[in-house]
């Protein structure tokens, strides 16, 4: 078995903003796999197979959210790893990233918290950081504005398109890890770039000429 953990905040005041990135790549993966999320502990579960068919009997993962509130997502992830009987290898921590721009899309095997409080809490509870993790690059705010602020703040109209497709390629590198290898998922998912071309400015007009 595996481990698929999406961090956000529970309660429909947070479930649009940035922060709950993580739930809609593991909602996404429920939806695909028609799982159904039971209360277990401090968190929603969901258990599903991926790669299942054509004679396969697919790999047993375990949907994860926390119901914790994110600063405390380390009390929901590390007694479900000591039940199962999991090591910090069979985790995925699906996380939103600030110092990712929006439409990117990293896997990445270790390495510090980078001030997401949810990463936080569970290295500090697992006592390790070395699981993997699947960043979705939410931005930095704008000038002026709270980060605090900015993750807990809902996506706009316009970001959607962006958002939808970050949220199925979230879901396919996550099973391409479960079913392929850390390795396989950052060669073929590491490369996405989402972000919008800037706009082309207009020709300068020849000398002597308005």
């Amino acid at each position: 078995m595996r481990l698929i953990v999406g961090l956000g905040n529970p309660g429909e005041k947070y479930a649009a903003t940035r922060h709950n990135v993580g739930w809609l790549v593991v909602d996404e993966l429920a939806r695909r796999t028609g799982g159904h999320w039971r209360k277990d502990g401090e968190a929603e579960t969901c258990e599903v197979r991926l790669g299942q068919g054509g004679g396969q009997a697919g790999e047993k993962v375990l949907l994860v959210k926390p119901q914790t509130f994110m600063n405390s997502s380390g009390r929901a992830v590390a007694p479900l790893l000591s039940y199962y009987r999991l090591a910090p290898d069979d985790l995925l921590v699906v996380q939103d990233d600030l110092d990712s721009p929006f439409g990117l899309l990293k896997l990445r095997r270790g390495g510090r918290h980078g001030g997401q409080n949810g990463l936080r809490d569970i290295i500090r509870l697992l006592g390790t950081q070395d699981f993997d993790r699947l960043k979705i690059g939410i931005s930095r705010p704008p000038p002026g504005r709270d980060p605090a602020d900015w993750v807990l703040s809902r996506w706009a109209e316009a970001e959607r398109p962006v958002l939808e497709r970050l949220v199925d390629l979230g879901a396919q590198a996550a099973e391409v890890w479960t079913l392929q290898g850390m390795q396989e998922a950052q060669g073929r998912f590491n490369s996405t770039d989402l972000r919008p071309a800037p706009p082309v400015p207009p020709p300068t007009p020849p000398a002597g000429e308005s």
